[in-house]
C-alpha cells in the first residue's frame, strides 16, 4: 500500500503551491484520453485511469460560498438550473468541463408518476433535513403478516375480477391519455431498472434490528418478505415494460442497478438467504447477457459479502472506503471498479490523502486495469473544483498504463 510519505504526492503538492493552487493539467489531452479509457477501462490500449470523480449537485453550496437551501434546490428547478449554471463557469475555468445539468426540465414531456417499489409496500416517504426518507410499513411480526397478505394480494394475476390489477395500481388513471400524447412526440415510457437495494429496502420498511432478529428468530416469515419483494420488483418491472414495448430480446433497457449500504448488516449465510436471490432473479431476466450491466453500490464495510457478489458476475461496483480494489478483484476479475476515494478525503479538501489514495488504488489495480477512480459513495459539500483537478493530475501524472 502507499504511505503517506509517497514521493509522487510531494511532488504534486508542490507543484499545485507554484500554480495558485491548481495542480497542473493538460486539460485537452485528460479529456481525450478520459473519453478512451471510459469506452473500455479494460481495453489494452486503455490509456490511463477513467475519471469517475464528475462532481454533483451537493458540492454547489461551498463552491459558491452560499448557505445550504436543500428544500429550494429540491423544489424549484429554474432556481436548482441556475446554480448549476454558476457553478459550471466556474468548473469550466478549472477542469474543462461543464459537468452539471443546466437545463430546466419540460414538464410537459414528463410521463405521469408511476408508484414505487415503496408503494406498493405502503411504505411512504417523507422530507427531512434535506432529503427523502422512506417510512416503515411494519413495526412488528404481525403486522408484518398483514402487509404481506395485502403486497401479495396486490401482486396475484390470477384475480378473475381483475386481471391487470397491479398495472392498475402501478399507472395513474390518466396514464393512457398521455402515453398516447407523449408517444406522438417521439418520447418513450420510462423503464424500471434500479432500486434500493433488498437489505436496505427491508430494513427501511420494516428497521434494521426487526429485520435482523426476523431472518434469525423466523426464517419462514423472513423468506415470505424476500420472495414478496423480489415478485414485486419483477411485476413492477414488467408493468413499465409492456408500456414500454421491452421484452427480453430488446437491446434497449437492459442491465440493472442496486444500491444497498445496508448489505454489511448481514453475515455472509443471512445475506445468502435474503439478499442473493433477489439479485440473481433480477439480474436473470434483466441482465443475463455477459455484456449486459449488473451493478452494486455498497458504500459500507460490506467486503465480507464478496465471495457471494461474485457468483453475479457483476460487471461494476462502488463499493466502501474500505473495500479496497486488491480485495474486489479476486472475487470480481470483470468489474468495473469504481473507488475507492473515501467521500470524506474529498470533503475535507484533504489533498495528500486524495492523491495518496488514488496512487494505492492504481498500485492495485495496474496489473489488470478495470479502475474508475471514483468516492465510494457519494460526492458531499466541501468537495472542491480544485480537488477534482488534483485527481486529474494524478491520473495524467501517475495513472498512465503505458509508463
Amino acid at each position: 500500500m502507499t504511505t503517506i510519505t509517497d514521493s509522487r504526492c510531494d511532488h504534486l503538492l508542490e507543484q499545485m503551491h507554484k500554480h495558485d493552487g491548481l495542480a497542473p493539467v493538460d486539460l485537452d489531452r485528460f479529456w481525450a484520453d478520459d473519453a478512451k479509457a471510459k469506452a473500455d477501462p479494460f481495453a489494452p490500449d486503455c490509456p490511463q485511469v477513467p475519471c469517475g470523480v464528475m462532481m454533483s449537485g451537493e458540492a454547489v453550496w461551498d463552491e459558491l460560498g452560499i448557505p445550504e437551501d436543500w428544500t429550494r434546490y429540491e423544489f424549484d428547478p429554474p432556481y436548482r438550473a441556475e446554480l448549476h449554471r454558476r457553478y459550471n463557469d466556474i468548473a469550466e475555468r478549472i477542469v474543462g468541463r461543464r459537468l452539471l445539468n443546466e437545463s430546466v426540465p419540460d414538464a410537459s414531456l414528463r410521463y405521469p408518476k408511476t408508484q414505487s417499489l415503496a408503494d406498493i409496500f405502503e411504505a411512504g416517504q417523507k422530507w427531512q433535513n434535506g432529503s427523502w426518507w422512506l417510512l416503515e410499513a411494519a413495526h412488528n411480526e404481525d403486522e408484518l403478516k398483514s402487509l404481506l397478505d395485502r403486497v401479495e394480494k396486490r401482486l396475484d394475476p390470477r384475480n378473475p375480477r381483475n386481471p391487470r390489477k397491479l398495472r392498475d395500481f402501478v399507472l395513474p388513471p390518466e396514464w393512457d391519455a398521455e402515453k398516447d400524447r407523449l408517444m406522438r412526440l417521439g418520447v418513450k415510457p420510462p423503464l424500471y431498472r434500479g432500486q434500493r437495494g433488498p437489505v436496505t429496502f427491508a430494513t427501511s420498511i420494516y428497521g434494521p434490528e426487526n429485520l435482523l432478529y426476523l431472518i434469525l428468530d423466523h426464517p419462514e416469515l423472513a423468506g415470505r418478505l424476500r420472495d414478496t419483494i423480489m415478485r414485486a420488483m419483477l411485476g413492477l418491472a414488467k408493468v413499465l415494460d409492456d408500456e414500454a414495448g421491452w421484452t427480453p430480446d430488446s437491446d434497449f433497457g437492459r442491465g440493472f442497478w442496486f444500491a444497498d449500504d445496508n448489505c454489511a448488516l448481514l453475515t455472509p449465510d443471512m445475506y445468502e438467504f435474503f439478499g442473493y436471490p433477489i439479485l440473481k432473479a433480477i439480474f436473470g431476466r434483466y441482465a443475463p447477457r455477459p455484456g449486459d450491466a449488473r451493478f452494486q453500490h455498497s458504500d459500507s464495510d460490506m467486503g465480507h459479502l464478496l465471495p457471494i457478489l461474485g457468483r453475479l458476475k457483476l460487471t461494476g461496483v462502488n463499493f466502501g472506503p474500505k473495500v479496497l480494489v486488491e480485495r474486489i478483484r479476486p472475487h470480481l476479475p470483470g468489474a468495473v471498479i469504481e473507488g475507492v476515494l473515501a467521500p470524506f478525503t474529498f470533503s475535507r479538501d484533504d489533498r495528500a490523502g486524495i492523491v495518496n489514495e488514488f496512487l494505492r488504488d492504481f498500485d492495485q489495480a495496474r496489473g489488470g486495469k478495470g479502475l474508475k477512480f471514483a468516492t465510494a459513495g457519494s460526492i458531499n459539500n466541501g468537495s472542491k473544483l480544485a480537488g477534482m483537478r488534483l485527481i486529474m493530475s494524478a491520473i495524467q501524472h501517475f495513472g498512465r498504463y503505458d509508463r
